[in-house]
């Protein structure tokens, strides 16, 4: 969902269980233990009452995610490491009084400074306000630094607007009216509805992944993945594939998919013959697919229910044909590769798979079922739905865990414990720093409104759409790539859905296809070059050069690239549910195997012949994509299968025997 540091490793020395950190840091970790517990029974709470309401929620837990982030990475040695630990915790002291007082400050107030005192603020208000927004920007300029200079540039220009020439000139607006905008005022800033979609929304879904990833559910997983290899080497590649097919359902997020199934598959691919850069290119676009994969799309998709007014199931019901697409599309380029390059048939040196680990995948298969079940037929609130799913899979995990440890004598109530600790640590630190973010973004929404820049570049996109309207989506595009090049998927969906969506749909396209539109495009951002964190993961982990796995990434990502334009030849694809996006996902997916096949295959021996062939098959693919009649369409679709079983054939028939390692 985002890419909060994993905590487990520290939460484990924390505990004891390595080498004692100094004082200065085992204070942080109390501090940090401390503020995470209230923090879970807070918004535990919240969950199961609704609270006094998402701004008081936000006023309150705000500043206390604010303060949770910088303990955390006091008690970890990251908050300024160069002044010292002691130096660090007194700064992590300082910031979280200044948050305890903001939040008293505010929750006190709160009617008095959203209603009677609205516009008219004092000094107390204001000082209580832009005391969390710079602190917001602090955290922002420490681990987004490139949000962060977006966030202060456009802070300048609405203060100095009138000093920019051009249709972007504005007379200027007083530093008082900025910190309002970014605090005080409620429906922007960083106390507005993004902040509170993390503490509510997102933030019951984050549950469900603690509870996973504290039980060790998402280990078991990633085993059973590694297992299939053993049973067959030949599909090693395809372990990449679908280990990352099972943590992003539940993780939704590239660079933490990487992270987490990279460390093996990466190096099992080598030694099986994949040149180092392919290797990462194939974990990359495995990992892409987090961001798309239901019921946990990604921050973007929460954002996208809550601006189209929708239920998240809505979204989540149309976000499983494109994740079927894009893995199925992976899924066949990787088999083509392996038959290039797997030479070796080696098996990962994996754990054997105990009786824990297949309970522990039933239960992950009957949580998510029940989820989509909860909010799908029953039509339960999404939020209300994740948290019992939550409180079901601590009750069943954690009989399952204690019933282990009476059986193996291992009576020790910190290690029997433990997993319960661990659940609230990572819902915590993933919450809180998750916060922060979606505060930030408040911020940049905030500027981008009182500047009137949405407006603006709306004009541009409209004149474009009466020029033509491919014309207007290729500039979308553009300034969605651009956007996309140094934010990561979330402000990268925000900003285009907030600056080019509605003017799209007052051109007439349907609000569903622009916001999946803004989705994909933001979820290509992950991808693009030159900036592309999931690329950066893998290639490390490979120790292959980034720009060359980042553009091999690109190849076998084509799915994610031809639904950026499918949506809108094929709306049907995300703008209906159920059998009447059956078309949509079928043509989308004929051409995207089509294209993958003339791209990564062969069909034919002689090198001439082949690449004529090929470049048909391209053709008639882009021909079943693009066509707006669909009966044209399912025409050339006809044709593009004849072309994908006789790629299917001869790759069958000439792949050599892999050697044992």
């Amino acid at each position: 969902m985002t890419e909060p540091h994993d905590d487990d490793q520290a939460a484990d020395a924390a505990d004891g269980s390595s080498a004692a950190p100094p004082w200065s840091r085992r204070i942080a970790t109390w501090l940090c233990h401390l503020v995470a517990g209230v923090f879970f029974v807070y918004l535990s709470h919240y969950y199961m009452t609704g609270g006094a309401g998402p701004t008081v929620l936000a006023v309150s837990m705000v500043p206390t995610a604010i303060a949770l982030a910088f303990l955390n990475d006091a008690r970890r040695g990251e908050l300024y490491p160069a002044l010292g630990g002691w130096a660090s915790l007194a700064f992590a002291g300082v910031y979280l009084g200044i948050c305890i007082a903001a939040a008293v400050y505010l929750v006190v107030e709160l009617d008095e400074v959203r209603i009677y005192r609205m516009g008219l603020w004092n000094t107390w208000d204001l000082l209580a306000g832009g005391a969390v927004a710079v602190l917001v920007l602090e955290y922002t300029r420490r681990k987004y630094l490139t949000l962060f200079f977006v966030n202060a540039a456009l802070i300048v220009y609405a203060v100095y607007g009138q000093l920019v020439p051009g249709m972007f000139q504005h007379p200027g607006i007083s530093w008082r009216r900025v910190v309002s905008a970014v605090s005080l005022e409620m429906s922007t800033g960083v106390f507005e509805r993004l902040a509170q979609l993390g503490l509510t929304l997102i933030g019951s879904f984050i549950l469900v992944l603690s509870v996973l990833r504290a039980f060790d559910v998402i280990e078991a997983i990633l085993k059973a993945s590694a297992r299939l290899t053993a049973r067959s080497p030949r599909l090693l590649p395809q372990a990449a594939v679908i280990g990352s097919l099972g943590v992003a359902a539940v993780s939704g997020s590239g660079a933490a998919n990487a992270a987490t199934t990279g460390s093996a598959t990466i190096p099992a691919l080598i030694r099986a013959g994949f040149p180092r850069v392919r290797a990462a290119a194939i974990e990359t676009a495995a990992s892409i697919g987090g961001q798309l994969m239901p019921p946990l799309m990604g921050i973007a998709a929460f954002m996208m229910a809550d601006f189209m007014g929708v239920s998240y199931f809505d979204v989540v019901a149309r976000g499983f044909g494109p994740a079927i697409i894009y893995f199925v599309g992976v899924g066949l380029a990787v088999h083509l590769l392996a038959g290039r390059y797997q030479r070796r048939a080696v098996v990962p040196a994996v754990e054997p798979m105990h009786a824990i680990d297949w309970l522990n995948i039933a239960a992950y298969v009957i949580g998510l079922a029940v989820l989509i079940y909860l909010m799908g037929p029953l039509r339960r609130p999404p939020m209300n739905a994740a948290h019992a799913v939550f409180l079901g899979l601590v009750l069943g995990l954690g009989a399952l865990h204690l019933l282990r440890g009476l059986r193996q004598g291992r009576w020790s109530p910190r290690e029997l414990a433990r997993p319960f600790a661990r659940t609230v640590h990572i819902f915590a630190i993933t919450t809180a720093e998750l916060t922060v973010l979606l505060a930030t973004l408040g911020i940049l929404t905030a500027t981008f409104t009182v500047t009137g820049v949405p407006t603006k570049v709306g004009v541009l996109v409209m004149e474009l759409a009466e020029v033509h309207v491919v014309l207007m989506v290729l500039v979308a595009f553009a300034f969605g790539y651009l956007v996309g090049m140094g934010l990561p998927v979330a402000p990268t969906y925000v900003v285009v859905a907030v600056v080019v969506g509605p003017f799209m749909i007052r051109a007439g396209i349907d609000p569903w296809v622009v916001h999946f539109f803004a989705f994909f495009v933001a979820v290509f951002g992950e991808l693009s070059p030159p900036t592309s964190v999931t690329a950066a993961v893998t290639s490390r982990i490979a120790e292959a050069s980034f720009l060359r796995t980042m553009f091999a990434a690109l190849s076998l990502c084509i799915p994610l690239m031809l639904m950026i334009a499918g949506v809108f030849t094929r709306p049907e694809l995300v703008v209906h549910v159920g059998w009447q996006q059956l078309a949509g996902v079928t043509l989308v997916m004929v051409a995207t195997l089509g294209t993958i096949v003339a791209m990564q295959g062969r069909l034919h021996a002689h090198r001439g012949v082949d690449r004529t062939l090929r470049a048909l098959l391209a053709a008639l693919a882009l021909g079943t994509l693009l066509h707006p009649d669909n009966r044209v369409a399912a025409t050339l679709a006809a044709c593009v299968v004849v072309g994908l079983v006789a790629g299917s054939i001869r790759a069958w028939r000439t792949r050599a025997p892999a050697q044992p390692a």
